[in-house]
């Protein structure tokens, strides 16, 4: 059976691979720029009216576009041209922004430790994980 001192090492390792400074990974995000990369995430790509569709609450229909224009100047998306409209699409990976999103979670809510984390996840009855449960949490951390 994993020892849990080695589970948390493991997922501190995932974690910290890969990780980028870049404004998302920095947490220098604003709501409404989040929801719009998450809904380009859900969809793939998206035009304006595509995100603001998909929109909480939507802004106007100018709004969304300045908020699109303002995230490609960070470099968050980029835009192809499909005959009149522009199309945007993510510049970074849906994987490389979940880790961003948990690096940003640790440094605000777990003084950065990973078993802060952990412990705040697992209650104590879900400490005495199995065999099959462990290789999931693996396979998962790997993704």
């Amino acid at each position: 059976m994993l020892k849990f001192q080695h589970f948390k090492f493991e997922i501190l390792k995932s974690l910290c691979e890969g990780l980028g400074m870049n404004r998302l990974e920095k947490g220098q995000m604003s709501r409404r720029e989040r929801q719009i990369i998450d809904i380009l995430y859900r969809l793939g790509k998206g035009s304006a009216q595509e995100v603001l569709d998909s929109l909480p609450d939507p802004p106007s229909y100018s709004a969304v576009r300045a908020l699109l224009v303002t995230l490609e100047g960070k470099g968050m998306v980029h835009h192809s041209k499909k005959s009149r409209r522009y199309i945007y699409h993510p510049t970074i990976t849906e994987t490389r922004a979940r880790k961003s999103a948990i690096s940003n979670l640790l440094s605000t809510f777990f003084d950065d430790k990973p078993e802060k984390l952990v412990a705040a996840l697992l209650d104590s009855d879900d400490m005495n994980l199995g065999k099959e449960d462990i290789e999931k949490i693996r396979k998962s951390l790997k993704e």
